[in-house]
Formats: C-alpha cells, structure tokens, sequence
C-alpha cells in the first residue's frame, strides 16, 4: 500500500532511525537498553530496522528510557507548545528531573539529592567529559579525587569526570541541584540500580 494513502505507516517507518539515533547519541547498547527497558536485545534491534513493527507497549519504556516525549518518537506533528512537560526519574537513591527534551548535547537536570543520612553510599565514579552544577537550595558534599568541598545555595562547579568524584547533601534534609552534563555523563547518572 501506497504510504501516502496510509499516512500511519509513513509515520511508523520513521521510528527504527529514530529510535537508532536516540540510542547511540546516548552511547548505549541494545544489551543496556533492553535491561532499561524489559525489551529484548532482538525485539530492539528488529524495532531499529524496521522488521517491527512498533506497539505502544514498546514505545513508552523507549520514551522513557531515553528521556524523549513519546511525541518525539514518532515524529508527530509540533504543537506549538514549547513548554518541557517535567517528569521526574528515580536512580539510586536521586530523583532527577530533565529540563532538555531533545537527545544528544549538552542535558540540563534538576537533581534531588537525599539527607546526608539517607544517601546511598559514597562511590566516586568516573566517566568521559565535564559536568558543571548549581546548588539551587541546601548544602552538597563534593568529593574530587582526594579534595572535598561543601556548597551552599548560589555556588557552583565544574569539573573533569575524569576526575573520581561523587556528589551528595551535606546535611539532614535534600539538596537541590541544576547540572548539565554530556552524553556520557547522562549515561552514568541514568544507569540503572547496580552499574
């Protein structure tokens, strides 16, 4: 059939690149995704090439996972709504919440980190690029490499993630933070439990 007489196949032929280009601007692989998602490897793979054909079921953990509208995913038509519907991600301990709605580039989170006595335990991480963060309300305990440093609401950082380091509340109620870090600093913040 003809996709111009059938406008929601043309729609649904988009979605492979689309949700191929979404996934390696994040750096991720189908192995990674399909355990973010529930979704085999195979059905992931089969849903990029177009050998599938994509059912809602699939598509909101994708959405989700990658951080995308579901809107984004098929390609529909703008709105003319500018405003980011925020929608908040639970990860280790963190609730994030994206402020950027496309993939790849620079990403801008909200992050809540817990009360010091609540927060899960201090692992220095590493990963490739910068980050750069502004305490919007408490106090943050950051640790880089063997330095440590406590800031308060209006102060911010950047640093090389190269760098161990590991940021948390510095005291007994949540710190607020605005961060914006690449792809590869989405990757390691996203990670599910256990990376």
């Amino acid at each position: 059939m003809d996709n111009l007489d059938n406008p929601a196949e043309d729609v649904l032929a988009g979605v492979g690149p689309r949700l191929r280009a979404l996934r390696r601007a994040r750096g991720a692989t189908l192995a990674a995704l399909a355990e973010e998602t529930g979704l085999t490897a195979s059905t992931l793979s089969r849903l990029e090439n177009g050998k599938l054909r994509p059912t809602l079921e699939q598509l909101l953990p994708l959405a989700r996972a990658h951080g995308v509208p579901l809107d984004d995913l098929v390609a529909a038509p703008p709105t003319g709504d500018p405003r980011i519907h925020l929608r908040p991600v639970r990860r280790s301990g963190l609730v994030l919440v994206p402020l950027t709605r496309r993939a790849g580039g620079i990403q801008a989170y909200k992050v809540i980190y817990p009360p010091a006595d609540r927060s899960p335990t201090m692992k220095l991480q590493t990963h490739e690029g910068y980050e750069w963060f502004y305490v919007l309300d408490g106090h943050v305990r950051f640790v880089l490499g063997e330095r440590e440093f406590r800031l308060g609401s209006g102060e911010a950082a950047e640093f090389d993630t190269r760098i161990p380091h590991w940021i948390g509340s510095a005291e007994g109620r949540p710190a607020e933070v605005l961060t914006l870090f690449g792809a590869q600093g989405e990757r390691a913040h996203l990670a599910p439990a256990g990376h």
